[in-house]
């Protein structure tokens, strides 16, 4: 059965969006970003302080697409009020490991008395911080939030090890969208 559908998402105050072709920008207090919404039979457009998600006769496969477009533009409004965080736990038994981001590198050394140190290039908009054994990763994009938190936790991936002594690494202990 075809419907139908449309779905608005209300700007709060402060929160400014734009449309262009099928890239819709959002800024706000505290960032701004952009992401690109394409699917064939589902527009976009912005109406007096909403952005309005709609179909004409759309099926299953299109409600479900729409519905996930209404979740990511959800999550880009959020983050632009307040930035999704990601909080990491440093945990080194065997060796004690110097965690340091310098610049766009984010830097371990010394894992497992490894001679040669870890290293990952952070993309930009997104900010990491370390206060003791802590890594903070913010950013008002929640995928770009979260795909930095995995590669750091990527990074320190033990292989020809028991995984039950050798327990070294950085776990996430935080997700965006936690409630507790």
């Amino acid at each position: 059965m075809k419907l139908d559908l449309n779905e608005e998402i209300a700007l709060p105050a402060g929160v400014n969006a734009k449309l262009e072709a099928a890239v819709l920008k959002l800024k706000g207090p505290k960032g701004e970003v952009s992401r690109k919404f394409s699917y064939p039979r589902i527009e976009l457009k912005l109406e007096s302080g909403k952005v309005v998600v709609f179909s004409k006769k759309a099926t299953k496969k299109e409600k479900m697409q729409m519905m996930t477009f209404v979740s990511h533009i959800r999550n880009l409004v959020q983050g632009v009020q307040e930035p999704h965080f990601y909080r990491l736990k440093i945990c080194s038994g065997h060796f004690p490991m110097n965690v340091t981001v310098s610049g766009k590198e984010f830097i371990i050394k010394n894992f497992l008395g490894e001679s040669v140190p870890r290293k990952i290039t952070l993309p930009l908009g997104a900010e990491v911080k370390i206060s003791g054994t802590e890594i903070t990763v913010q950013s008002p994009d929640k995928e770009l939030a979260g795909q930095i938190a995995a590669k750091i936790e990527q990074l320190c991936r033990i292989t020809n090890r028991d995984r039950r002594v050798f327990q070294d690494g950085c776990y996430i202990t935080k997700k965006a969208g936690d409630k507790n």
